[in-house]
């Protein structure tokens, strides 16, 4: 079966850092080395790297990315010090000429975009032309910050616009409490965009990400790279039955359609389990299918703010990595029933 290609836009500072840790899980996941060629062990899997990849003349495989920023330095680091930075296609690099930023000002952000836009969907509509059954887009960005808040929301209402068939789902950065006065204007005008424009929208909550951090892995002072670290192991979850083709959910709208009974009902909570980072090299214990499903279900792990235990979910997917049998899967799901680990909308 053809793959379903999607195009993953990073924006922002916050976006761009985030896609960047993205990019390098999926490089180790496939056996994709620094330079684009596939490791020796890789050649036999069948797994979809034309998902969020495609092969050059040369055969290296370039990442299906646009990296965006109105200013450099962002982007310039990972080009320059990522170990994966030199697989990004040139052409697909946007910085502003004046590289001055949006200072934290969403309608900066927005009104930059609009400047730029077509520089920008040059971009795109090439990278959507080359792709044989482009299934839709991936924005990575932060709800907060004058870019990726106010350029994201302009190219959310471009894409939406230009690609009316064509899924938009996102990854969006909510900031945790903070004394800056912009970050909830700028969050409300996002959120504005992402209920209209987008598909399905991940959220993921900063305070959250400190919280299990500092409980989870009992790390009081976090770097940026090891919060970054934590949102690309979701987001590499969450693509994963895409690129590693099953029974169900081998495409996006596979895989978001039964957790979004209504168009406004798409933003969506996530949970993982287990979590470690570059300081903790422990290997994982052994465990059972029911313990993982009630870890899922367990606040701690959840990268939202919210009180689970007290409300009630419309719909849940879990995704099991491993040789797991099916009928352990049945025996955890019946036994979360009968014991009301989990409550659901009595319509659904």
């Amino acid at each position: 079966k053809m793959p379903r290609e999607l195009i993953t836009l990073s924006v922002g500072q916050c976006g761009n850092q985030v896609g960047a840790r993205f990019w390098e899980q999926l490089c180790l996941e496939h056996g994709i080395s620094n330079d684009g060629i596939l490791e020796d062990f890789a050649n036999e899997g069948n797994d979809r790297k034309d998902v969020f990849f495609y092969q050059a003349d040369d055969l290296q495989y370039i990442p299906r990315a646009l990296l965006i920023d109105l200013e450099p330095r962002v982007i310039t680091t990972i080009q320059e010090k990522k170990p994966f930075g030199k697989l990004f296609n040139r052409e697909n690099i946007f910085i502003h000429k004046e590289g001055s930023g949006a200072g934290n000002i969403w309608p900066e952000g927005y009104h930059q975009s609009e400047e730029t836009f077509n520089d920008i969907f040059n971009m795109i509509d090439r990278e959507a032309d080359g792709s044989d059954s482009l299934e839709g887009f991936m924005l990575i960005h932060s709800v907060a910050g004058g870019t990726g808040s106010g350029m994201g929301s302009h190219i959310l209402e471009e894409l939406a616009d230009r690609y009316p068939k064509k899924l938009i789902q996102t990854y969006s950065v909510f900031p945790e409490a903070n004394n800056i006065p912009v970050h909830p204007y700028n969050a409300i005008l996002t959120l504005q965009r992402l209920i209209t424009e987008a598909d399905s929208v991940f959220v993921v909550d900063n305070s959250a990400l400190m919280r299990t951090v500092d409980e989870k892995l009992k790390i009081s002072n976090p770097n940026t790279d090891e919060i970054n670290s934590l949102i690309s192991t979701i987001m590499s979850a969450s693509t994963s039955t895409l690129r590693f083709p099953g029974y169900l959910n081998n495409d996006l709208v596979g895989l978001i359609a039964p957790l979004i009974p209504t168009p406004r009902t798409h933003f969506l909570i996530t949970g993982y389990t287990p979590f470690t980072t570059s300081r903790q090299t422990h290997s994982i214990r052994k465990t059972s299918v029911l313990n993982i499903m009630k870890r899922l279900l367990d606040p701690k792990n959840i990268m939202t703010s919210t009180d689970t235990k007290n409300g009630c979910y419309i719909s849940m997917l879990d995704i099991l990595q491993g040789d797991i049998d099916p009928n352990e899967v049945n025996k955890s799901l019946q036994t979360i029933r009968d014991r009301e680990l989990a409550t659901f909308i009595p319509w659904g």
